[in-house]
C-alpha cells in the first residue's frame, strides 16, 4: 500500500514535470513525516530528497503562508517559505531502491487501468 501511494505521488510529480516545472526536492510535514521508512519509500519513488519541516501542521501552515501572501505580508510564496519554513532533516532516496521502484511503478501503471473494470 505504501509503495502504491508513493507511485501515485510520482504520477503527480510527473504531471508537474510535463508542464515544464521542476522539483529538485520535496517538503513533508505531519503524521506521515514521522515514519523514516515511509519517507525513504517516497523519496526513492520520487527520486528526489525530502525535507522534513519543523512544523507538523502542514495544511494549516500552508494556508497561513498563502494568507500572508494574499494580505501582502510576503510578496510571494518563496519569500513566505524562506521566512517561515525551517527544515530539520533531509531524507535522501535509497540508491538501491530506485531501479526496483521504477520497474514496480511501470507494473503499477499498467495494472491501474485494469482495476477500473473491477467493481
Amino acid at each position: 500500500m505504501l509503495e502504491g501511494v508513493a507511485f501515485a505521488l510520482r504520477d503527480c510529480l510527473d504531471t508537474v514535470h510535463n508542464v515544464g516545472a521542476t522539483a529538485e526536492r520535496g517538503r513533508v510535514s505531519g503524521g506521515g513525516s514521522r515514519s523514516r521508512l515511509w519517507l525513504q519509500i517516497v523519496a526513492s519513488a520520487l527520486e528526489i530528497p525530502l525535507e522534513i519541516t519543523a512544523t507538523d501542521q502542514g495544511s494549516a501552515f500552508g494556508a497561513a503562508l498563502l494568507g500572508g501572501v494574499a494580505s501582502g505580508v510576503y510578496r510571494d510564496l518563496d519569500q513566505a517559505a524562506d521566512a517561515c519554513v525551517r527544515v530539520t532533516e533531509v531524507i535522501d532516496p535509497v540508491p538501491g531502491w530506485i531501479e526496483p521502484y521504477r520497474d514496480a511503478r511501470a507494473r503499477f501503471r499498467a495494472y491501474y487501468p485494469a482495476l477500473r473494470s473491477v467493481g
